[in-house]
């Protein structure tokens, strides 16, 4: 390092004064062909043709199905049976699983028998005050009251009680396939918060999608959609809006509205979307066909309105839009079918 700055003191004793001379050069000289380098920008054109140019709302949402539930027993208890397994078809009321009911038997066996005691309490001390209304002693009247009380208990815990045992046994809704079986063995012992079977009807599928108040007054039942879905890249899927809600949903962050989108028949294919997954709905606001049309990239904005580069570089035409899609913008006038743009 030392004998680099020895160099450079005998070379600028050397050059005298065209030391500094050469130092401005050679900046300057890095300098231009930086901005130079920078500055280069590629050029692409786009020539001017016909074909169909969309407005699209575009809508993030998620599949969902219209039927499709998650079923509980009322209860907790041991798992005594189970029908099906995760995959299955099923019909709509099959039995899908099914409790240990002797606990269940007993309990309500119980209650039953609680209730009639409860009962006949009851009726006696109805009997004593008979014909007595006008003259019920405030003893009569305590008794008679408490005897009728604990009567109505006793029917609603056998009540529960039956409804608890007749629950035991859980059946299919609707028809479908089982999505899930997270306890798919007997002699396994289940709390009521517990899912025991998700059953889906895949016919039923739909894409659900939140919009916002300023765009659901541009959405009408029967519009039409094309649903782009994240896990089938490259797919459309086209439907139609066959739901647009009246209140706002609860739990969002500002006024959302769920919209319905059903797919059309044979839309799907071979394809089979499950509950969850992720895409977007192009909502088609306006459409034309056979008109001229640029990629959005070519049409520019001035004070006197929309232009293009017509032919070559700063050559700007002005021009009159209709459609603005986001892929591709309506030309109405000033350009013809053929022309080359620049961008």
């Amino acid at each position: 390092m030392t004998r680099i700055f020895d160099w450079i003191k005998k070379f600028r004793k050397r050059l005298g004064k065209w030391f500094w001379v050469i130092i401005v050069l050679l900046v300057f000289g890095v300098g231009f062909f930086l901005i130079k380098g920078r500055s280069k920008k590629e050029v692409t054109t786009f020539t001017v043709q016909r074909g169909t140019v969309r407005e699209e709302l575009i809508l993030t949402g998620s599949i969902k199905a219209e039927k499709h539930s998650l079923l509980t027993f009322p209860t907790s208890g041991k798992i005594a049976w189970v029908g099906v397994s995760e995959g299955q078809k099923v019909n709509k009321g099959q039995v899908l699983i099914s409790l240990d009911k002797t606990v269940l038997n007993t309990t309500y066996q119980q209650s039953l028998n609680t209730y009639k005691d409860k009962q006949a309490a009851a009726e006696k001390a109805e009997d004593d005050v008979k014909n007595h209304s006008a003259d019920e002693t405030y003893t009569q009247k305590s008794t008679r009251t408490t005897a009728q009380v604990a009567r109505d208990s006793a029917y609603d815990s056998m009540l529960a009680a039956k409804y608890n045992l007749d629950n035991a046994t859980l059946f299919a809704p609707f028809a479908g396939i089982i999505s899930s079986l997270p306890f798919s063995s007997p002699g396994v012992n289940v709390s009521l918060t517990d899912t025991q079977v998700e059953i889906t009807d895949p016919a039923t599928i739909y894409f659900e999608v939140g919009a916002d108040q300023s765009e659901v007054t541009d959405i009408k039942d029967g519009q039409e959609v094309v649903v782009v879905l994240d896990s089938y890249s490259g797919k459309e899927f086209k439907g139609k809006v066959s739901f647009v809600a009246y209140t706002p949903k609860s739990g969002e962050t500002g006024t959302v509205y769920k919209i319905k989108v059903k797919f059309a028949d044979g839309a799907l294919g071979e394809s089979l979307p499950r509950i969850g997954m992720t895409g977007d709905a192009r909502f088609i606001l306006s459409q034309k066909d056979n008109v001229l049309y640029a990629p959005p990239e070519y049409v520019n904005s001035g004070k006197e309105g929309k232009f293009v580069n017509l032919g070559k570089i700063n050559n700007k035409v002005r021009i009159e839009v209709g459609i603005e899609g986001e892929d591709r913008v309506e030309i109405v006038n000033g350009v013809k079918e053929g022309n080359i743009l620049y961008d």
